[in-house]
């Protein structure tokens, strides 16, 4: 494959230029409109502390909520309007003086993240699945984050009604950093956004109202291993810096190709010492796959899923692996598209180990969560095949089964949280036995989001993966499809293994109990029902849609 056919994935940004070092300083010009989803979200995020700090403990969870949603919808309807003027086609931009991209992938990215965020919301607010505590409806958090697990003072806090609604504003950071994220145009400003949705998940992770050690270990575990992936990612940052004189992406991607129009005298001898570029190009790449869960950086993902709260679960295991996939595609097609084939091998190698991986190890897990996990690790995998694809069928491939995935994962983990015993969540798979006799709806629907991970014909999971494996054979990886199909026939072993746990086999007397929730987890689940079979059975006009959102502004 020739390097003009990588090249035409992206189109070149007019407007935005340097200043020479002679020139007088001048003040830097924003478009604020063109940034407005993540200005939105901010500020709402902002005002949730705000809100935390001022409003009676009473009103606060119904602000909370009230004003999340808004902000929610408020940013999505701001994409759709960037892009129904044209930035994601003929008016593709960069802004903030080119630390980000308005272009067909960020919007669609942008759009995505937002309604999957919008969906996991409903389940943080969820306030009927506990029974009421001292005359109080409860959710998923710790009353009081900061006491200390069974103290008197978590006992006092539980008798007082006390509840955790720093979640919402911490979610509204999350996901600010995560609509930043595919959109940036430079190293620095990916590091920030990378930072900005991380620590608060850190923080979300911690703070399970049922088995809080285990939530609390979760956090600890995500937290060391994220800042081990973050130092790897900045180490990638620096090489490349001293390989290419620059931390933008263009400035990067000329010195690559040879057409650099300067060279910094300061750095004129390291600029374009291959070394520091593949090196710097392999960390880079690192910090990212751990991000998307890909073998070998996936090691974080079975622990912090099973001890995070089941909502967190599903809000991160989506909405991350959007942020984290949007970055590496503007990542490889922009900045070094001219190591494609020095990459290819050691991506190769990752897609195939996270396949066969995720989907292997999946099938000796005994806990639902656990299984989930593993479960993602193998999607992660999928993915990567259209990533490596290298084409604009590629792209838009990666973008669809990215929209896809995320709403069939938050409306899985919803179900995860109906499904009741005396300690909460019942996530061990014994207690699932005979569930679809307790109650049939709900194991008919958890059924139809494992078939849709199976990739089972007439669900959204077979048109995700048909469109990937379809771009990675058509851009010379039928190898890769071969492992993939593998994969596949494995997972579904464990997909169907637990249909069969759930439809044919006897209830047990001292079972979990389902739950019924409020309006708002039946949104969450009824939503991922809906994507899953509108997308399984009429996928073209979101496949197109995915098409035409697959330009990169460079």
């Amino acid at each position: 494959m020739s390097a003009t056919a990588v090249h035409s994935l992206w189109t070149t940004a007019g407007g935005v230029t340097s200043a020479a070092p002679g020139d007088k300083f001048t003040a830097p010009t924003i478009e604020y409109a063109q940034l407005a989803p993540v200005l939105i979200v901010v500020g709402a995020a902002v005002l949730g502390i705000l809100v935390e700090a001022f409003v009676p403990r009473r009103a606060r969870y119904t602000a909370q909520v009230l004003l999340t949603v808004v902000a929610i919808a408020a940013a999505f309807a701001a994409v759709v309007g960037l892009a129904a003027d044209g930035y994601a086609g003929e008016n593709a931009n960069i802004a903030a003086m080119g630390a980000v991209a308005v272009d067909g992938p960020a919007l669609f990215l942008q759009g995505t993240i937002l309604l999957v965020s919008m969906v996991s919301v409903f389940t943080f607010a969820e306030r009927r699945l506990d029974p009421a505590s001292h005359g109080n409806r409860v959710d998923s958090f710790a009353a009081q984050a900061g006491s200390v697990p069974g103290s008197d003072g978590e006992k006092a806090a539980v008798k007082a009604g006390f509840t955790t609604t720093e979640v919402f504003p911490l979610a509204l950071f999350s996901v600010a950093g995560m609509l930043v994220f595919p959109a940036a145009n430079d190293l620095l400003t990916l590091f920030v956004a990378l930072e900005v949705f991380s620590l608060p998940l850190y923080l979300l992770c911690a703070v399970a109202r049922r088995k809080r050690l285990m939530s609390q270990e979760a956090a600890v575990k995500y937290f060391l291993l994220g800042a081990f992936s973050s130092a790897f990612l900045l180490f990638g940052i620096a090489l490349l810096y001293g390989y290419a004189g620059t931390v933008s992406y263009a400035g990067i991607a000329h010195v690559v190709d040879g057409t650099v129009q300067q060279i910094d005298p300061a750095l004129a001898g390291t600029m374009g010492n291959d070394a520091l570029l593949l090196i710097g190009g392999a960390m880079l790449l690192m910090g990212l796959l751990f991000k998307v869960g890909a073998v070998p950086f996936h090691m974080w993902t079975p622990d912090v899923y099973q001890g995070a709260p089941t909502p967190v679960t599903g809000f991160m295991a989506a909405a991350t692996k959007v942020a984290a996939f949007g970055a590496l595609l503007r990542l490889l097609y922009v900045v070094l598209p001219g190591l494609t084939w020095d990459l290819r091998p050691v991506m190769w190698g990752v897609a195939i180990v996270t396949m066969l991986g995720g989907a292997i190890v999946a099938i000796t897990q005994t806990d639902i969560k656990r299984l989930l996990a593993y479960s993602s690790i193998a999607h992660a995998g999928f993915i990567l095949a259209g990533v490596i694809a290298a084409s604009p069928e590629g792209v838009s491939s990666v973008l669809f089964y990215l929209g896809v995935y995320s709403f069939v994962t938050v409306g899985a983990f919803a179900v995860v949280t109906l499904v009741r015993d005396a300690d909460g969540e019942a996530t061990h798979l014994s207690k699932w036995a005979g569930l679809g006799r307790r109650s049939p709806l709900t194991a008919a629907v958890f059924a139809v989001f494992l078939l849709s991970f199976a990739g089972i014909p007439l669900t959204s999971g077979f048109s995700g993966k048909f469109a990937v494996f379809k771009a990675a054979a058509d851009g010379g990886a039928g190898g890769l499809v071969v492992v993939g199909v593998v994969s596949s026939a494995i997972a579904a072993f464990f997909y169907v293994r637990v249909i069969v746990l759930m439809f044919f086999s006897e209830p047990k007397a001292d079972g979990p109990t389902v739950a019924v929730p409020s309006p708002l987890t039946m949104t969450t689940i009824a939503v991922g029902v809906a994507v899953t079979l509108v997308l399984g059975l009429a996928p073209q006009y979101f496949l197109d849609l995915a098409g035409q959102a697959g330009v990169f502004v460079r």
